[in-house]
């Protein structure tokens, strides 16, 4: 049957995205434009509709002859895995054993069709979802690893990774699984345990959950992006999603932490606080600068806006006039990212390997833009921070992504980071299949 609608439902979409490609202004526009497009947005925000709406998917090209990410003078980037399919998440455990979450967003025929002519199929990697976690184990300490093992097959859409009083946590697109699990285990053979239920899927991507402990390990929190671009479907579909969830590692007294975020995927704990932060992406199709994705603290209780509002108390003009005291409520994130750069991956440095200045700052990637004539993103940043608060403009740190901009086409897309237990950063490159290593040279 999804066939047969194909050429009425699917086509109107069609025509829909077509209206939206539209012709990119000339070389020394683009210039301008990237001049630009540094990591900190307007300070005014431009009008919805300031801009017209494009769509402009990257092409994959992968990484050939030697090619590989840039970090600044003084650090390099080594080759840690790959052939693993769409990696999106990276875990550290306790003993230093690397998990990677594979998987990837399970479209409809129709859905395939469309990204084929939009040209999104060529942004991603288009393998079939692995829905597994694979382990890597450095044995001899040279910051690579010597053995590779499937831990866990047979998942739905896994992504973020917890390992916490002797339990190996999962979470998988609908929901919360928990396995029994031993230091040094590198295949789980027990099977798990569902002890949360999460709706399924999403927008995009939103179909990621990510995992993380609270700072005494009591309550586990869990980040859950919206169904829809900006609630187009109504709010009855957006029930426990675009916000962060708070529960008992038992999977007891579920209930939420903080709303209005529309996806919030990164969740770490600022050094030195008691504070939680996050990063966000923002609503589509509003223009090339707007609305800006962001980095922020969490309040506990807080409303952050979506779908009514937008960075702040800026009224969002599809809901114009209904929700005004939730527009009022609003709390105004605390820095702004570049707009649809899809910030995705949060890491406050705890480590002492890098220069003291990474030290308690935020690395940030940003999976890359769709939504912009200029494509933002398709790097990792560096906030620095003192005595727990933002300290300096964002900088870039891992770059190189982009191959060529006035042809769309990247190398690669950054996602999940973790940190080694030698003080080194790992960053998930899942267009790639590749997981890099960025190292102080010795």
């Amino acid at each position: 049957m999804e066939k047969k609608y194909l050429s009425a439902a699917a086509a109107a979409l069609l025509l829909s995205l077509c209206s939206c490609h539209g012709s990119r202004p000339p070389a020394h526009a683009a210039q301008d434009s990237l001049a630009a497009a540094n990591n900190t947005p307007p300070d005014s925000l431009p009008l919805p509709g300031a801009t017209k709406s494009v769509t402009n998917f990257s092409d994959v090209i992968g990484w050939k002859d030697g090619s590989k990410p840039i970090a600044p003078p003084g650090f390099e980037v080594t080759k840690f895995a790959d052939g693993l399919q769409n990696p999106r998440w990276i875990y550290v455990a306790p003993n230093g054993d690397v998990f990677v979450s594979e998987a990837h967003a399970i479209k409809r025929f129709t859905q395939e069709v469309i990204n084929k002519w939009s040209g999104k199929a060529n942004s991603e990697n288009n393998s079939i979802t692995a829905n597994r976690i694979t382990m890597f184990r450095d044995t001899n300490n040279d910051g690579l690893p010597d053995e590779r093992h499937t831990f866990l097959k047979k998942l739905n859409q896994p992504m973020g990774m917890l390992i916490l009083n002797n339990i190996f946590y999962v979470a998988n697109t609908d929901g919360i699984v928990q396995y029994p699990y031993q230091t040094g285990m590198t295949t789980m053979e027990a099977d798990g345990k569902k002890i949360v239920t999460l709706p399924a899927g999403g927008y995009n991507n939103h179909w990621t959950r990510n995992i993380i402990p609270n700072e005494d390990g009591s309550k586990l929190l869990v980040s859950v992006g919206s169904g829809t671009n900006d609630a187009e479907q109504g709010m009855e579909v957006e029930k426990n999603r675009a916000n962060i969830l708070i529960m008992n590692p038992d999977g007891s007294n579920l209930k939420i932490y903080a709303n209005g975020l529309r996806n919030p995927v990164g969740m770490d704990w600022a050094p030195g606080t008691h504070t939680l932060w996050t990063v966000v992406n923002e609503r589509d199709q509003l223009g090339d600068d707007l609305v800006p994705d962001y980095f922020t603290s969490v309040q506990e209780g807080g409303f952050y806006g979506w779908p009514y509002a937008y960075f702040g108390q800026h009224e969002d003009p599809s809901f114009k006039g209904k929700e005004p005291e939730l527009v009022k409520k609003s709390i105004t994130p605390d820095v702004a990212l570049m707009a649809h750069s899809a910030s995705l991956g949060l890491l406050f440095y705890k480590g002492t390997a890098f220069p003291e200045k990474y030290r308690n700052g935020a690395f940030i990637s940003q999976h890359g833009s769709w939504n912009r004539t200029y494509l933002s993103g398709y790097k990792i940043i560096y906030i620095p921070f003192q005595n727990g608060k933002p300290a300096g403009k964002a900088e870039d740190f891992l770059t190189g992504f982009i191959a060529n901009e006035p042809k769309s086409e990247v190398h690669g897309r950054p996602v999940g980071m973790a940190m080694m237990k030698d003080g080194s950063l790992l960053v998930a490159d899942d267009a790639a299949n590749t997981i890099w290593r960025v190292s102080v040279k010795k």
